[in-house]
């Protein structure tokens, strides 16, 4: 269960992510919090889902490291956890009127096998985290 434990421990870590790359990372950051297009409405979204990735990374890694032993259940609450930020992602596009990137950046966005770079990250991260609970609940017999 180790493995999995640093899958899942990998995974809450890219939680933080979402502030680096919206608000610092100057290539994207352009797109999302530094955009003047964007309203003052979604701004507040994004600093909004910016803070969950935070939270849910910090609570994911604490589950993780602070109880002992960490057992199956604890595991797979920090996986859910975890995953939260990056499954709502997975299903953000069938919100109406929402896209991967705004059309004003469509020829700036490299498209690696075809996605948006945040969408390619998002399906390998909730890949990841399902291979680290089947990991787990193998290792455990579960």
């Amino acid at each position: 269960m180790v493995i999995a434990k640093w899958i899942v421990a990998f995974v809450a870590l890219y939680g933080f992510g979402g502030f680096v790359a919206d608000a610092i990372a100057p290539s994207v950051s352009k797109q999302h919090l530094w955009n003047p297009r964007w309203p003052p409405h979604a701004k507040f979204h994004n600093g909004r889902t910016m803070t969950m990735g935070i939270l849910g990374g910090f609570l994911s890694l604490f589950i993780l490291f602070y109880f002992r032993p960490l057992t199956l259940p604890l595991l797979l609450i920090a996986a859910a956890v975890a995953g939260m930020y990056w499954v709502s992602m997975v299903f953000s596009p069938f919100f109406p009127g929402t896209a991967w990137f705004d059309p004003e950046f469509q020829h700036e966005t490299k498209r690696p096998l075809g996605f948006s770079p945040q969408q390619l990250l998002t399906y390998m991260l909730c890949l990841l985290l399902i291979v680290a609970v089947v990991i787990a609940v193998r290792s455990t017999g579960g």
